[in-house]
């Protein structure tokens, strides 16, 4: 069977979220939903002997693929791509399906699952990332913020934040909680999940991977951005209404994603190009960065580069230095003048 088209693969929602913080609620609520799909769905569970598909409920359309032996994450990503390739020779005539969910374990970072499906050309044909859930113990989540790396990459990776047991906070603690969340993760929208039940459409297709969706950020969603806890991971928008040069922004951002592409989690964004009909967007996941040609800007439309890094202790001031130089019309000596060096980080 020849692979399909880039728009008709599979889509993979990963859902992610710390122990204890719902996601099998919220799995077995998405598999007892009416969609419209046929789904196939692959857990971790990190003790030997997996206990959650013991409380899924099963159906026939319905494919549970278990791996017990380990994080999903590290050890256990060569049975990942495994399981994918088992799944997708299966579809050929065993089994039907059309839409992957990955649950992972709370321990677990979703980060190298994601460039699975950026890195694997194998995995790539076939499947199109779609978005990665959190789900966020709002009685916890403080505690588990403060005490675990993990619980907040998961935050980090995230295209949608579920917040889970909100009635068992008051007002002022959910309020902080959400102040916290926005620190560190700017771009991902943020609603109330209650035994898992949320709108199906708010987290299915939603299309959080894919590099031609326009990147809105409304300020009043940004919020206070100089607002910050002392986590480690953290988000930064850079905003440009000056027009960029494409080739400029290109070498910056590889020497970026080569310099600091370890502690890169998400980055996104659109960009504002000299004489170019149409934006530019692009976006990345560690190391992996890609871009493409978007829409056209509509006439009288406003036009700006908007670009979001959610990261492990974000070089910022560097990448707002970098990113200004990057402006169209910067002469050749002021980008190869020592500051510039320096603002890419080439020089301690």
């Amino acid at each position: 069977m020849s692979a399909p088209l880039a728009d008709e693969r599979i889509p993979v929602t990963i859902i992610t979220g710390f122990l204890g913080s719902g996601k099998t609620t919220l799995l077995k609520r998405i598999l007892q939903g009416k969609h419209g799909y046929r789904m196939a769905v692959i857990e971790n569970e990190y003790a030997a002997t997996g206990i959650d598909q013991a409380l899924l409920v099963q159906q026939d359309e319905e494919q549970i693929v278990e791996m017990n032996n380990g994080c999903i994450c590290c050890s256990v990503r060569g049975d990942l791509i495994r399981s994918l390739g088992r799944l997708q020779a299966r579809r050929a005539g065993e089994i039907a399906f059309d839409y992957l969910l990955i649950e992972t374990t709370g321990l677990a970072a979703p980060g190298p699952v994601a460039q699975t499906f950026f890195a694997e050309p194998s995995v790539s044909a076939w499947y199109r990332l779609d978005a990665i859930l959190t789900v966020i113990d709002a009685c916890h989540a403080q505690q588990q913020l403060d005490a675990h790396r993990e619980a907040q990459e998961q935050v980090g990776y995230a295209d949608r934040l579920l917040l889970s047991k909100t009635d068992l906070v008051g007002k002022e603690a959910l309020a902080a909680l959400r102040q916290r969340l926005l620190a560190i993760n700017c771009r991902a929208s943020m609603q109330k999940v209650s035994f898992g039940n949320v709108p199906l459409r708010d987290i299915l297709d939603v299309k959080g991977f894919d590099l031609d969706a326009r990147l809105a950020l409304e300020p009043d969603f940004l919020g206070d951005m100089g607002h910050r806890h002392g986590d480690g991971v953290q988000s930064f928008v850079y905003h440009q209404p000056q027009p960029l040069d494409l080739y400029q922004v290109e070498n910056f951002l590889d020497a970026v994603v080569q310099l600091y592409g370890s502690s890169l989690m998400r980055y996104k964004g659109i960009l504002y190009i000299a004489d170019a009909p149409c934006r530019a967007v692009f976006q990345g996941v560690h190391m992996l960065m890609g871009s493409e040609l978007g829409a056209d800007w509509g006439e009288g439309e406003t036009r700006a580069s908007t670009m979001v890094f959610i990261g492990r202790n974000l070089p910022r001031e560097m990448l707002t230095r970098g990113l200004d130089r990057c402006v169209a019309g910067v002469t050749p000596h002021e980008r190869a003048s020592a500051e510039f060096i320096y603002s890419v980080g080439r020089v301690p």
